[in-house]
């Protein structure tokens, strides 16, 4: 089959720099389908093909892709050709239009603030197996409505008024002595900004130190949430290599720009699950220090810690100034309590402080007050020695399973912490569609593949086991093995 090529003409480039390359890619092809000259299903050039021809960078045209697939322009599957999206009604030249679409048109800010970057497969809905589920079954409901209900006393506190949108003092403090006990965090609490989540603290982090083309290093595979607030910024996201020993910003080629951010997950990273090593935390700050950079540190599930000694964070290692550490209580806790945090440099207080008040970006005063209560009271520490042993029980469970039932076709890891695990297949799978298939049948894993930024990217699964039950995993297992054909032994 020939390659398919864009029609002469509907790509012309402006390489003034008055609009990113991405954008007059994206907005070529968008202005081609509205007339005509793309037809529903049209087969389009791979990205490395396109690059090729318009003599870009491949990133480029990927940035493109991924607006046009967000708009729903065009989809994108692992190993087929990008097409203009089937059942696309066009109306002379006006604007693209699905049987869906209507409203006002999105500004470009817009557009690039609503994309999803998770793709098709991403597990949208609560299930079994779910990736960075906790476990519901093992929170302490009670005892926590008891720390809520004292909160909801608070009707005559100042605390209810407008001064508290950067977190309660008390949690604060709170946080402060934890952090420093056990992640060697060193920060006074009014360096630390109570948000609502590890996400809200990225989109607030990015439009305050960033301005739309800079660039930002993201690990190869990477957190999409990241990938979500660097495009909703519009930033360049460069892949920053991984293996098991973390992020290695060695391999770092000359030709990538200096970086304005770099964001990794040195604890656990997602979603591989390894931890950084100590002569990549070296590194790293060394590599950050040179180009000027900000760290995004992201203590992914550090609090998960199955075997050998913790690692403190990256946050303890670093100049006062060269990283930004952000937590959040979703997987100790719940995500629904909506409570996350960022350690940021001292000059940084003011200005993310007035961003949040003029964005509105605060968490709840009562859940944080509760929050600060349950962590004084020891409550939270006993709690996270009661989920640790589970977890660690669990994740064995989903790993001797996997390893027992489906052989050599994998590759998995035995965690040593992390509330879920990444599944390699040996072969080339289309994880999108096992995972789909997955999800029909009541198990929400999702693609390994989502979270890669380039082409070249390793088909697997992502398979939460904090949240589960022994009788999910097994069922989920022998799913898998139903699905991928295998012959699966009796236990």
């Amino acid at each position: 089959m020939t390659e398919p090529v864009i029609p002469e003409g509907i790509l012309t480039l402006d390489r003034s720099g008055a609009v990113s390359l991405s954008e007059q890619i994206y907005r070529g092809i968008r202005e081609a389908v509205r007339a005509g000259l793309l037809r529903s299903g049209a087969r389009l050039p791979s990205t490395r093909r396109l690059a090729t021809m318009l003599a870009v960078a491949r990133n480029t045209v990927n940035t493109a892709y991924e607006l046009l697939q967000a708009e729903g322009v065009i989809t994108v599957r692992t190993g087929a050709a990008p097409r203009v999206t089937e059942g696309l009604v066009l109306e002379g030249k006006g604007p693209v239009r699905t049987e869906t679409a209507g409203g006002p048109e999105l500004s470009c800010r817009g557009k690039l603030l609503s994309a999803s970057m998770r793709g098709e497969g991403w597990a949208s809905k609560h299930g079994a197996l779910q990736p960075g589920s906790p476990a519901l079954d093992c929170f302490p409901f009670e005892e926590w409505a008891r720390y809520l209900r004292r909160a909801a006393r608070l009707e005559r506190s100042s605390d209810l008024h407008y001064q508290n949108f950067c977190g309660l003092e008390d949690l604060k403090c709170q946080l402060a002595r934890h952090l420093a006990a056990e992640r060697g965090v060193r920060a006074e609490p009014e360096q630390i900004l109570i948000t609502s989540s590890t996400q809200a603290n990225l989109t607030l982090l990015t439009q305050i130190l960033t301005d739309p083309g800079d660039t930002v290093w993201l690990e190869e595979p990477g957190y999409l949430g990241a990938k979500t607030a660097f495009y909703g910024a519009g930033l360049t996201i460069r892949p920053l290599p991984t293996d098991g020993e973390g992020a290695d910003v060695l391999r770092m080629t000359r030709d990538n720009l200096p970086p304005r951010l770099i964001y990794v997950t040195p604890s656990h990273h997602y979603p591989l699950g390894a931890r950084m090593s100590l002569s990549r935390r070296l590194a790293l700050l060394e590599a950050a220090s040179d180009a000027g950079a900000v760290i995004l540190e992201d203590d992914y599930d550090s609090e998960f810690l199955f075997e050998g000694r913790p690692v403190a964070a990256l946050h303890g290692l670093a100049d006062a100034e060269q990283v930004i550490y952000l937590g959040t209580f979703a997987k100790s806790l719940l995500p629904g309590l909506r409570i996350a945090y960022c350690v940021v440099p001292p000059a940084l207080v003011a200005p993310v402080s007035g961003t949040m008040r003029n964005t509105g970006a605060a968490a709840s005063v009562q859940v944080q007050a509760a929050l600060a209560r349950f962590m004084e009271s020891g409550a939270y520490l006993k709690h996270l020695r009661q989920i640790r042993q589970i977890y660690r029980t669990r994740g064995n469970l989903l790993f001797e399973m996997l390893t027992q039932r489906l052989g050599n076709r994998v590759e998995v890891t035995q965690p040593t912490g992390n509330v879920q695990l990444a599944v390699r297949f040996r072969e080339p799978v289309d994880d999108i569609g096992l995972a789909l298939a997955m999800q029909a049948r009541g198990f929400a894993v999702s693609p390994l593949s989502s979270c890669y930024l380039g082409q070249e990217k390793r088909s697997g699964l992502i398979i939460g086991f904090a949240g589960a039950t022994e009788t999910q995993i097994e069922q989920g297992v022998a799913t898998l093995g139903d699905l991928l054909g295998c012959s699966m032994p009796t236990a």
